[in-house]
């Protein structure tokens, strides 16, 4: 079985994530898209509400799984029998921090291979702190993320 790890903070979950959980699912017999839980960040959704969020998103794939991890990415990857990481890039910069990690974690472990996805064209500018940003001072935030989400992420602000 090929399984592949999509792992991100995912607070929340966009479009342009939506659009490699897609296309990564086409490849591989099962993606897991990992939550990492980061002592470094202050996410404005909690772990169980990313979790959640993204259930309710992904609905449709039926290869799909959603869980959450912290401590080293490697080790995760190996304790779900994984082969592969998946990371989504959106420009040269992303690039730059994406290839140091990955030949660390190949240096690690050298059976773990990371695939770089590039971003569709209609998402290479979206990130999800533009989208809490547009939320919070009651921006449009339809097309960015999943729709059924939507309300959620403007919801967290209102309070």
């Amino acid at each position: 079985m090929n399984t592949f790890i999509y792992p991100g903070s995912f607070d929340p979950v966009t479009n342009g994530h939506m659009d490699i959980i897609d296309r990564a699912s086409k490849i591989c017999d099962k993606l897991i898209v990992a939550v990492l839980i980061s002592h470094n960040k202050q996410p404005l959704f909690s772990m169980e509400e990313r979790v959640n969020l993204l259930k309710r998103a992904v609905g449709h794939c039926k290869n799909v799984e959603i869980d959450c991890f912290s401590g080293l990415l490697v080790d995760y990857v190996a304790q779900k029998n994984a082969n592969v990481i998946i990371k989504g890039l959106r420009a040269v910069s992303d690039f730059e921090y994406e290839l140091q990690m990955a030949l660390l974690n190949q240096k690690m472990a050298p059976d773990i291979e990371t695939l770089f996805m590039m971003s569709n064209i209609n998402f290479s500018f979206l990130s999800s702190s533009m989208v809490k940003e547009l939320a919070r001072y009651g921006g449009n935030i339809r097309g960015l993320v999943p729709e059924c989400i939507e309300e959620d992420v403007l919801n967290k602000f209102k309070k």
